[in-house]
């Protein structure tokens, strides 16, 4: 499941909207829908995330993050290090090697260190 999967679930049970009720509604197959919510779709087109967004009457900061989520919800990443140093390979590999092998809590800890890593960047330009 992608993080815009897991909101896009979230809120179908929270307004008790069925797949094929959404589908129907948003123009899409019940099918397509199954598969974005379960990471098996990539990134969805920007028209239907408005869409989604729609649907749901969701406003301003929610919106930005549904908008946000999809973004980064493309369950087939390919990172091209070419030019970067070889450590930026290595970690680059051995993450794609193991990635699966991670516990939920070391992943958060990773996503914690590189939004840090983010706002730091952010601060300095």
């Amino acid at each position: 499941m992608t993080p815009f999967g897991r909101k896009l679930r979230e809120l179908r049970q929270q307004k008790s909207v069925t797949l094929k009720q959404m589908a129907a509604e948003i123009g899409v197959s019940s099918a397509y829908l199954s598969a974005l919510e379960h990471g098996k779709r990539g990134t969805p087109a920007w028209y239907l995330v408005q869409r989604i967004i729609s649907y749901f009457n969701v406003i301003w900061d929610e919106a930005e993050e549904l908008e946000r989520l999809a973004q980064i919800s493309n369950p087939r990443v390919t990172i091209d290090t070419g030019g970067m140093s070889p450590e930026a390979t290595e970690y680059s590999n051995r993450l794609a090697q193991q990635i699966g092998k991670l516990e939920p809590n070391e992943l958060k800890e990773m996503l914690k260190f590189l939004d840090i890593r983010v706002r730091q960047s952010r601060k300095t330009g």
